[in-house]
């Protein structure tokens, strides 16, 4: 029905293309004006158009002529002229929209348009890549545009340090990856002082690869950890404890199966009939038995069994496992079969340099510096026999999710976006336009063979890649793995056919192996979308060959940089090499093009994946590679039986069926056997992906509201506010809460009601000497009237210690004390409410939503915090000595070690304060049991 009413309306993408058009019309009638101008005038309009938006026209006014500006100033500094399709893109992204634009449509050059209008605006434009090779390329490259009309170009990426950090984001335009702005807008949230802040604001982000940023890491948070105290030694001995146990593998755990009853009934019937009795279903049970822990491939987790719990209380000497002061350890022993059976070594991390160093599941890029949280690192660590090192503490966290909705306008743009556009719209607003290509599409995208087995599959895939490479057809092989495209590496050594692996053992070099995948005979295997964001040109890619002549020739690569680069310079050595760059650059560019006629005739590129992706959108950015403007090229997907995707979303009945008929390991399955079985797994594999990330999202949302009241509670510091009317009010709720809590529902005082208060205020602000009323004076003294005595004498003493040291060090000792207690009490509210939140599923089991009962708890323990930041800021003021003369200064609560981006504790929730017995003594002070005084309405 939905085909039938596009075949008559449209689709969404091309009713909204319609509206763009006359704005399209309008910038391409100004190409001969804009052509006649000289570059002083054409470099006059930036100063022009700030002076007419400041004046009050808005940008779309200025739309127009801003990109016809850009456009003009493209072509003469790049000699690359927009096209319609690239206008239009811009125009989108302008919009605050997704742009998906298919691989080698010009991305790059598409944002100029929007990004140089926005940064009119003078509040900064942020333009977001996956890496730091696209944010350095993309800044120098297109950096020559918007220098070229006198605007700033930031770069923020690894390497850029914190004191050159400000300036890069001061400057109009800033290039950066998402791991890097995220983690500097968490840094600015931590600092002590106002000038260590490098952010200057979110108003505008132009993403690119959009669906990879907002999508697929979106499962997880950026994380900044310091390191924390616990010793390593139990991990070490929870490694060794499990690396002698014994696992059972299964694909999804059966919650109606009760292994321990139906167990019984196959003990008995192997007693009584022998094994040959069991059926496949027994088997695996009995299996499970003997197993001391389970493994669910689906849902990636591992528990012990019941015979496994008995072996670790044997092992560690202990009566219960499951006991509360076992928690530590059981968490341990579950981190380390986790480290065992479902993180595996050059899939999910790689060693490199004696440290676990973890593999970016979508891009198979290394994640240095990235260290999976709650002790799921130190546990693999432990495994592969390396340093453990110390667990880490979370300082501060945000979701990508809730970083990217921070910017005023969010735009994007990619190959891959309309199979995720429901996600965009219900997370970020963002709706999804499909902009057409510049010219037909002319890649052949081949039915998937199906094999039975790997073995089966890997073979039919080695045949296709010898014919390829007998008519010098260049093929590049997409793997899901390190281990994989390493096996197939193996297989192709042994035909004698070269080629290049590119994986992430070798990030470094992925940029110059991928832009020359589509030279003539070039056989390359890639993981994933490894290099992703660099051109495949056929024939070659000239720059990057001239850039290795450079290198040969002896130049450094700091100079060969610059000498790519746009800026201007008078270093000697520099000009020397831009003038050997430019003469080799021509001479390959000639091979290139000639090469490239070649690759075209024997077919273009083909594209061949070796497994399904769990998501349609990575499988169709492998087929993106090839066919670019128009080229030709093929595409082909290699799958078995075997393959993860098809094992654990339904392969059984299909299996059994190839058993009937008799089909060996190398004989290709009848696509139509298979009709919607693959796209159905894939589907359910999204979905249930967007119900993670749409959990972790609704977990975050409140945590984020609690984010926004801190940070603003420290921006108010940093911005050197005055706040002593704030520390008033936290004196006076303070006495308010401590007079509730002796008080009660009592409306008149009693003798050891006023004892209570007092006690709890000795030497802060209250002398022995201070509320003595004789009995008729109490029989007359109401609560609010204590509540006003008492905060009188907290003024009047406040007051004091002002006179003795200055108004001007009492503002600055506010300001330490607040953003110290602010701090730390912030960073164990984080703890807590992730230990809450790794708990808080439990309570399904009740009948109750998690995220409902997250939420009211959550509050709860928010608004615990708060008092308790407020009660210790109000006793650190009244007792804090500060030398005479010298202000206070200023320390960070906890120093930053390391960057962490996986949640996966198993730990119990707990509260920030501890909860009180209801026989324990009233922490009022009263001297009454707690239920018999502030606990009794509980």
């Amino acid at each position: 029905m939905a085909r039938f009413l596009e075949k008559i309306f449209g689709t969404y993408s091309s009713r909204e293309l319609k509206k763009l058009n006359p704005i399209v019309d309008s910038i391409l009638a100004l190409e001969d004006e804009y052509k006649a101008l000289t570059d002083a005038q054409l470099r006059a309009k930036t100063a022009e158009f700030k002076k007419r938006y400041a004046e009050g026209e808005s940008l779309d006014d200025l739309l127009p002529e801003a990109f016809a500006t850009v456009r003009e100033a493209s072509d003469r500094v790049l000699g690359m002229r927009h096209y319609r399709v690239q206008l239009i893109g811009g125009i989108v992204l302008h919009q605050g929209r997704i742009a998906e634009m298919r691989t080698g449509e010009g991305k790059t050059l598409v944002a100029t348009t929007a990004v140089y209008l926005n940064a009119l605006t003078g509040k900064g434009v942020h333009v977001v890549t996956v890496n730091d090779y696209l944010a350095k390329r993309d800044s120098e490259w297109m950096g020559k545009v918007y220098r070229f009309l006198g605007l700033t170009v930031g770069l923020v990426i690894h390497d850029i340090q914190p004191q050159d950090r400000r300036a890069m984001y001061e400057a109009d335009i800033t290039y950066g990856t998402n791991n890097e702005f995220g983690f500097d807008y968490l840094r600015d949230n931590m600092a002590i002082y106002k000038n260590r802040m490098v952010q200057r604001g979110h108003a505008f982000a132009v993403v690119d690869e959009v669906d990879s940023i907002l999508i697929d890491e979106a499962r997880t948070p950026l994380i900044i950890s310091g390191q924390g105290d616990k010793s390593t030694d139990l991990y070490r001995q929870a490694d060794l404890f499990v690396s002698r146990l014994k696992s059972f593998r299964i694909k999804e755990t059966d919650s109606k199966l009760d292994v321990e009853t139906e167990g019984e009934r196959v003990r008995r019937l192997v007693e009584q009939q022998g094994m040959k009795a069991l059926s496949e279903e027994d088997r695996q049970i009995l299996a499970q038995l003997e197993a001391d822990y389970i493994v669910d491939e689906k849902a990636k987790t591992a528990m012990l069994t019941p015979k496994g719990q008995k072996r670790a209380e044997q092992a560690f000497n202990i009566a219960n496992l499951s006991d509360p002061e076992n928690t530590t350890l059981a968490h341990h022993i579950n981190q380390a079969i986790k480290a065992h059976g479902v993180m595996h070594r050059d899939v999910e991390y790689v060693i490199r340099d004696g440290q676990i160093v973890i593999v970016d599941e979508f891009t198979g890029r290394l994640m240095f510096g990235r260290r999976y949280s709650d002790g799921l690192h130190q546990a693999i660590e432990a495994k592969e026999h390396v340093t453990v090192q110390r667990e880490n503490k979370t300082l501060a966290t945000i979701t990508f999710q809730n970083y990217f909705r921070l910017y005023g306008k969010l735009s994007g743009m990619t190959g891959t976006a309309l199979t995720e556009e429901e996600e965009f719209r219900e997370i970020y607003k963002l709706d999804v336009i499909e902009i057409p290509t510049n010219r037909p599409l002319a890649r052949v995208d081949n039915p998937d063979c199906v094999y039975r087995s790997q073995n089966g599959k890997f073979n039919a895939a080695v045949r296709k890649i010898k014919e390829c490479y007998e008519k010098k057809q260049p093929i590049l092989v997409g793997t899901v793995s390190i281990d994989k495209s390493e096996q197939l590496s193996a297989m192709l050594k042994r035909e004698g056919i070269p080629h290049t692996v590119l994986n992430a053992k070798y990030h470094e070099q992925e940029a110059q192996i991928v832009a020359q995948a589509g030279k003539l005979g070039a056989v390359t295997i890639a993981t994933n979308m490894a290099g992703r964001g660099t051109d495949i040109v056929l024939g070659g890619n000239a720059e990057f060959m001239a850039k290795d002549a450079l290198r040969k020739a002896g130049f450094e690569d700091s100079v060969i940089s610059e000498a790519t680069g746009h800026a201007e310079t008078d270093d000697e050595m520099v000009l020397n090499a831009r003038a050997e760059y430019e003469r080799h650059y021509q001479l390959f560019k000639a091979q290139t093009d000639e090469e490239g006629e070649r690759v075209r005739a024997v077919g273009g590129l083909c594209i061949l994946g070796t497994e399904r992706h769990e998501s349609r959108r990575i499988d169709n950015q492998l087929r993106g590679r090839a066919g670019r403007q128009g080229d030709p090229g093929e595409s082909n997907f290699y799958i078995s039986m075997e393959d993860d995707l098809m094992r654990l979303f339904g392969a059984e009945r299909i299996m059994g069926m190839l058993d009937k008929f008799g089909m060996d390991d190398d004989t290709p399955i009848d696509q139509k056997m298979l009709s919607g079985a693959i796209e159905n797994a894939q589907r359910k594999v999204e979905s249930r992906n967007f119900g993670i990330r749409k959990n972790v999202l609704q977990y975050d949302d409140v945590m984020n509201s609690q984010r926004e009241v801190i940070y603003k509670q420290r921006n108010q510091v940093l911005e050197g506010q005055d706040i002593s009317q704030n520390i008033l009010s936290m004196i006076d709720n303070t006495i308010d809460r401590a007079v509730m809590r002796v008080m009660g529902e009592h409306q008149y005082c009693e003798a050891e009601h006023v004892e209570a208060v007092k006690k709890q205020f000795l030497g802060l602000f209250l002398m022995p000497e201070d509320l003595l009323f004789s009995r008729e004076e109490l029989e007359e003294l109401s609560q609010d009237a204590l509540k006003n005595m008492v905060r009188d004498r907290a003024h009047e003493v406040y007051a004091a210690r002002e006179a003795e040291y200055t108004s001007k060090v009492m503002r600055e000792l506010e300001r330490v004390v607040l953003l110290k207690n602010v701090d730390s009490k912030w960073m164990d509210h984080i703890d807590a409410m992730t230990e809450l939140r790794n708990g808080i599923g439990l309570r399904a089991l009740g009948q109750h939503d998690p995220v409902v009962e997250y939420k009211r708890e959550g509050y709860d323990m928010f608004e615990e915090m708060v008092a308790a930041i407020q009660e210790d800021t109000v006793r650190m003021m009244f007792l804090a000595r500060v030398r005479t003369q010298e202000e206070p200064k200023r320390e960070q609560v906890a120093k930053e070690t390391a960057t962490s981006g996986d949640q996966t504790v198993q730990k119990q929730p707990r509260r920030v304060t501890k909860k009180v017995g209801r026989n324990d003594p009233c922490p009022c002070g009263s001297g009454k049991k707690y239920k018999k005084c502030c606990g009794r309405n509980e």
